[in-house]
């Protein structure tokens, strides 16, 4: 049983906006696109009119796999995409974290989804760490 369900993440000597950046690149880099983000601090501002760091959270998907997710679990779009995170860290740094995306599919207790799974999760791996 797989339990952390986000084992990916880095401390980038970069400012917040930088982070963004080199992590759309290397989410690319791996296939992904982002399909969603959002602007936490910006709709807390405006929803709640609350002060929050700079949080984005990315939606990406890499096409052909999440193609072979959606063929094996019908269901399986409530948990797609994979969310990358952006954050403010300490002292001018920033924190890019990613969903472990064999937890979520262990979840739905679909054997068949553990390949892509593991192939997803690889993936991740290799953004987080050209991150570094």
């Amino acid at each position: 049983m797989i339990t952390e369900r986000y084992f990916f993440k880095t401390v980038l000597n970069i400012p917040f906006a930088e982070a963004v950046e080199k992590a759309r690149k290397a989410l690319a880099t791996e296939g992904f696109g982002v399909l969603t983000e959002i602007d936490v601090k910006a709709t807390l501002k405006k929803k709640l009119d609350k002060e929050f760091r700079n949080y984005i959270i990315l939606g990406a998907c890499n096409p052909s796999l999440a193609f072979r997710t959606l063929q094996a679990e019908k269901q399986i779009g409530l948990l797609l995409p994979c969310n990358v995170v952006v954050q403010d860290g300490v002292g001018g740094t920033s924190i890019v974290s990613a969903i472990n995306p064999e937890v979520a599919m262990e979840s739905v207790g679909n054997p068949d989804l553990a390949p892509t799974a593991d192939e997803v999760s690889r993936k991740l791996k290799k953004v987080i760490a050209s991150l570094e």
